[in-house]
């Protein structure tokens, strides 16, 4: 017998077992990416033609304020203020006392305000000072006194002195130029020429300029020629006080 006619029962099974697996598979693969593909969700948008207006919430009525009245402590009487022992402070009692609310103005006051007027209404509290000497007694110091008064006397002295050495010279100046001037004729009996000298130390004339003419240009120039003629000048020997003959101021008159 020939083998490729023989029969083999066991293949047609075979064949659909394995047509089954096949689409057992097809279906896992199919289904499974079915699964995996999901649709996205619809989002939903409200268009608006115009906003809505806000809510306006009324305001709260006010309510009237009670005013406290603070009634100050009443205060010791003077004689049992001892100010060498200190006493605690006492807490001071406040009083409330309730006050019927009245209608309210057509302005509404602050309770700031209101506080205010009840405090200049209430009498204030008296304040009760220990008056005591506290400021020192500033002794005086007699000899540093004395001192002042002596330095103050001594340059009094001192200046008194001066100025009587400066009258005294600047009178035998002026009586020395006033020996040597040459007056010319037909001058006025009120005429005054008036130089400013300037001294080099030993009484050496510097400059003698004419600071108010006399009115006749005569006497002026004699004088002028009188100052230079008595050079050196009379000065004092304190060569300390020549500051006060550096510059002089010397006037002359025509003899009566």
């Amino acid at each position: 017998m020939n083998a490729t006619l023989s029969y083999e029962p066991f293949k047609l099974p075979a064949g659909i077992l394995a047509l089954a697996v096949h689409l057992v598979f097809f279906a896992l693969l199919y289904f499974g990416f079915s699964w995996q593909n999901t649709p996205p969700e619809a989002m939903s948008v409200d268009l608006w033609q115009s906003l809505p207006e806000p809510i306006v919430t009324p305001p709260e009525p006010i309510m009237p304020t009670k005013i406290i009245e603070v009634i100050p402590p009443s205060t010791p009487p003077e004689n049992d203020i001892k100010p060498d022992i200190a006493l605690p402070d006492k807490k001071k009692k406040i009083e409330v006392k309730p006050v019927t609310p009245k209608a309210p103005p057509q302005k509404v006051s602050t309770p700031k305000a209101n506080v205010n007027n009840a405090d200049d209404d209430k009498p204030l509290p008296k304040i009760i000072v220990d008056a005591k000497p506290t400021a020192p007694v500033v002794e005086v110091d007699q000899q540093a006194l004395q001192a002042a008064r002596a330095q103050q006397e001594k340059v009094a002295a001192e200046n008194a002195a001066t100025k009587r050495v400066v009258d005294e010279y600047i009178g035998r100046i002026s009586a020395k130029i006033r020996d040597n001037i040459v007056e010319p004729q037909n001058v006025p009996r009120k005429a005054r020429a008036e130089f400013l000298v300037t001294l080099l130390p030993g009484g050496v004339v510097l400059n003698a300029r004419l600071i108010k003419f006399s009115g006749d240009p005569t006497y002026d120039a004699a004088v002028e020629r009188a100052i230079i003629k008595s050079q050196p000048l009379p000065l004092p020997p304190d060569v300390a006080m020549f500051k006060n003959f550096r510059e002089l101021k010397l006037g002359f008159e025509p003899e009566k």
